[in-house]
C-alpha cells in the first residue's frame, strides 16, 4: 500500500519521465529522418516509406531512450525535492534514502520489463522489417519514381528519359525511349506526351505515347523505318525483383531465445558464435544497468547546499551515453574473439556498478556527502570566471575601441 509521500514522489517522477522519454526518442529519430529523406530521394522512392522506416527504427531508439527517460525522470524529481528542502524534511522524520527509492524502483521494474521486451523480441522483428524496406527501395519494389530530366534504366534493355512530369506523374511530356530486343532489334521513340497504364499482368505496364516519331531498326533491314504516330502503346516489362532474404541472417535480427539456440548449436561456426554471444550479453547488460539507475539518479540529483547547479543533470546523460558506447565497443571486441564476450560485456558493467554504489553510499550514508562535489565546485568556479569575463572583458573591449 502506497503512502501519501509515495504517491507524491510518483507524480513528481511521471511527468519528467514521460517528457524525457519522448524528447530523447524524438531527437534520435530526427537525426535518422534527415538521412532517410536523402536516401529515399536518391533512390526515387515514395515519401511515405520514410515514415514506415522510421517506425521500424523506433524500437531501437527506445532501447536507449527508456533508460535515459528513467534516469532523468527520477533525477529531476529528487532534484526538485532537494532544491525545495523537502528532501531534508523527509530525511529528518526518519525516511532513509532506501525508503525514498521504493517508488522509483517500481517504475524501474516496469520499464525493465518493457525494455527487455523491446531488445529481446520487438527490435529483431522491426530491424528485419527496416532492412526489408531498404532492400525493396533499392530494388524498385516500392514503385520508385522515374527522375525527371535523367536517363532511367528499366531493366537491361530499355532506357527512358522524361523532360517534364505533371499531375503527380500521370501526365508526362518530352519523352524519349530506347529499347533493344533479344534478337538485336532496336526501337527509338520520341513523343510529346505520354502516360503509364496498368495491365492485368503485374510484371508489365503500358506506356501510352501521343504525337511522336518511332525509329525501328534491325540487321535484316537496309535502312531504319521511321514512323509518325498520333497514339502508340509501348509495353514495358518490369524488372523482376528477387525475394528478400529470410529473417535471422544477422544477430540483431534474432530474439533472445533464438540467440541462445543458434549460439549453442554444435554446427555454429566459432566466429558466428562469438557474434551471437556478444550480442546476447550486450542486450542483457543494457537491461541490467537499469536496476542501478535509481541509485545513480539520486546521487546526481542532489546539488551542494545553497547551490542550484544543474551539473548533475548534464553528467547523468553523459554517464548513460558513455556506458552505452562502452558496451558497443565491448560487443565489437567480444564478437572479434579477442576477448570472451561474457568478460568483455560484464566487466564494464561491474566497473560502472561499483562507481554507482560508491556514489550512492556517499550521498545516502555520509552526512552532507556529495559524490560530485569536487566537480560542482570546479564547475561553479568556471561559471564564475566566465561571467566575470563577460562582465568586465566586454567593458575593456569597448574602452579600447
Amino acid at each position: 500500500m502506497l503512502s501519501d509521500i509515495d504517491r507524491y514522489i510518483a507524480r513528481l517522477i511521471a511527468v519528467p519521465l514521460a517528457s524525457s522519454l519522448v524528447i530523447s526518442a524524438m531527437l534520435l529519430v530526427l537525426d535518422k529522418m534527415l538521412r532517410l529523406f536523402d536516401f529515399v530521394a536518391a533512390q526515387g522512392g515514395p515519401v511515405d516509406v520514410v515514415w514506415r522506416m522510421l517506425l521500424n527504427m523506433l524500437p531501437e531508439y527506445l532501447s536507449l531512450g527508456v533508460p535515459i527517460g528513467l534516469m532523468l525522470g527520477i533525477l529531476l524529481a529528487f532534484r526538485r525535492l532537494a532544491l525545495s528542502s523537502e528532501l531534508d524534511v523527509m530525511r529528518a522524520v526518519g525516511m532513509s534514502s532506501a525508503r525514498l527509492l521504493r517508488v522509483p524502483y517500481m517504475y524501474t521494474a516496469a520499464l525493465m520489463l518493457v525494455n527487455l521486451a523491446i531488445v529481446g523480441f520487438i527490435q529483431p522483428y522491426s530491424r528485419y522489417a527496416y532492412e526489408g524496406l531498404s532492400y525493396e527501395l533499392r530494388s524498385g519494389a516500392l514503385g520508385a519514381s522515374i527522375k525527371v530530366g535523367e536517363f532511367t534504366s528499366l531493366g537491361k534493355n530499355m532506357t527512358l528519359r522524361i523532360e517534364e512530369s505533371r499531375d503527380q506523374g500521370k501526365d508526362l511530356h518530352g519523352i524519349f525511349v530506347r529499347a533493344r530486343s533479344k534478337d538485336g532489334q532496336t526501337l527509338a521513340v520520341t513523343a510529346a506526351q505520354g502516360t503509364f497504364l496498368a495491365t492485368d499482368d503485374p510484371d508489365t505496364i503500358i506506356l501510352r505515347l501521343t504525337d511522336g516519331v518511332l525509329v525501328h531498326n534491325k540487321k535484316s533491314m537496309a535502312s531504319p523505318r521511321i514512323l509518325s504516330f498520333s497514339s502508340h502503346d509501348l509495353p514495358i516489362d518490369l524488372p523482376k525483383i528477387e525475394t528478400f532474404r529470410t529473417r535471422g541472417n544477422a544477430d540483431r535480427e534474432l530474439t533472445l531465445p533464438e540467440l541462445v539456440q543458434v549460439g549453442s548449436a554444435p554446427a555454429t561456426k566459432p566466429m558466428l558464435r562469438n557474434e551471437i554471444r556478444a550480442n546476447f550479453h550486450f542486450r542483457l547488460v543494457e537491461v541490467a544497468m537499469m536496476m542501478l539507475l535509481p541509485l545513480a539518479a539520486l546521487a546526481f540529483a542532489i546539488p551542494p547546499k545553497r547551490s542550484t547547479s544543474a551539473l548533475g543533470v548534464f553528467l547523468s546523460i553523459i554517464f548513460i551515453v558513455t556506458y552505452h558506447k562502452v558496451n558497443q565497443y565491448a560487443e565489437t571486441v567480444g564478437a572479434s574473439g579477442r576477448v570472451d564476450p561474457f568478460i568483455a560485456l560484464w566487466v564494464p558493467f561491474l566497473v560502472f556498478a561499483g562507481l554507482i554504489f560508491w556514489m550512492y553510499h556517499v550521498v545516502a550514508h555520509r552526512p552532507g556527502g556529495q559524490p560530485i562535489g569536487a566537480l560542482e565546485t570546479g564547475f561553479a568556479k568556471i561559471v564564475k570566471y566566465v561571467a566575470l569575463w563577460f562582465r568586465f572583458g566586454r567593458k575593456q573591449l569597448r574602452h579600447m575601441a
